[in-house]
């Protein structure tokens, strides 16, 4: 029976094969996937380092796509273009920006910022391609002149400090402390002794607690018995009775101010004052004379 595949096409067939997945491999680790439409961009910069083929490109966040290639542009000295390969569906407005991103690493990204125009781009554009301020390139700016400013300061606080723990006073300071720290020592120690006499004391005085707490509820009580009694008692008669007593007492006190009554004539009419006052004067003659001259009023009677 004659061979179906000879040898040198099993051959070729699997050295295709392994170049296949070689190929798919490489891309895959790249992060390029081989099945995925990819819309190309442009983007010119000044400084790609720590930019690398690869290296993926993120819209807010999101990876959108990575960077296919990089080559210099010796048609524009000074340059470096810059392929990026975007999500097909991805449309970019005009004034789009490829910025340049370095961590701390110095590993470099690039983040899109999407422009606000309403026309969008064709593909094959170029965009407009930023070095963006890393976090070294900060320090070394920012970071690095105020470290410079404190230097000299710290040099100095360094020699005050040592001065300051050379001095005499310092080590004599110590030595107070630890007289103070025996003190308090002590002082713990009595607060110790003392606080089982004063949670007998305690005790105690939450007993009297207890009892005046006690008593206090049978005055609160003997208080509620009484209000009970106000509440039962008939005040709406007592009231009227004294109503009408005090109407009394108005009526006799009118009466006694009027002279159309007996005492009112009696207490107001200084004319019968004056004659009651002669009268008595009268009475008084005639009791004097009684006592001078009793034969004259009392006739002498005879006894047989």
């Amino acid at each position: 029976m004659k061979k179906l595949f000879s040898r040198e096409i099993i051959i070729g067939t699997s050295v295709l094969i392994a170049l296949l997945v070689l190929v798919f491999g490489i891309n895959y680790l790249k992060g390029v996937n081989i099945f995925k439409d990819s819309n190309y961009y442009y983007a010119s910069y000044t400084n790609v380092t720590g930019l690398a083929q690869s290296a993926p490109i993120t819209l807010n966040g999101y990876k959108v796509g990575l960077v296919k290639e990089i080559a210099y542009e010796y048609d524009n000295p000074g340059h470096v273009k810059v392929e990026l390969s975007l999500d097909k569906k991805l449309r970019l407005p005009e004034g789009t920006e490829a910025v340049i991103v370095t961590d701390m690493l110095g590993t470099s990204t690039i983040e899109l910022r999407m422009g606000t125009s309403a026309t969008m781009l064709n593909v094959g554009d170029k965009l407009a391609g930023i070095n963006g301020s890393g976090l070294m390139d900060k320090v070394s700016t920012e970071l690095m002149p105020t470290v410079m400013q404190i230097a000299p300061h710290i040099d100095s606080l360094v020699v005050a400090l040592t001065a300051v723990a050379a001095d005499p006073a310092l080590t004599s300071a110590v030595k107070r402390l630890d007289v103070i720290l025996a003190n308090l020592e002590a002082t713990t120690g009595s607060l110790n002794r003392a606080v089982p006499a004063l949670l007998n004391n305690t005790s105690a005085t939450m007993a009297n607690v207890n009892e005046i707490s006690a008593n206090i509820s049978q005055v609160s009580k003997a208080l509620a018995v009484l209000s009970d009694d106000l509440k039962n008692m008939p005040l709406d008669s007592t009231m009227r009775n004294v109503n009408a007593i005090t109407a009394n007492l108005d009526e006799a006190t009118r009466q006694l101010n009027s002279t159309n009554s007996s005492l009112g004539l009696l207490l107001n009419d200084p004319g019968l004052y004056n004659n009651l006052n002669n009268s008595a004067a009268h009475i008084d003659s005639i009791l004097i004379d009684l006592k001078r001259q009793p034969k004259r009023y009392i006739p002498s009677i005879k006894i047989f």
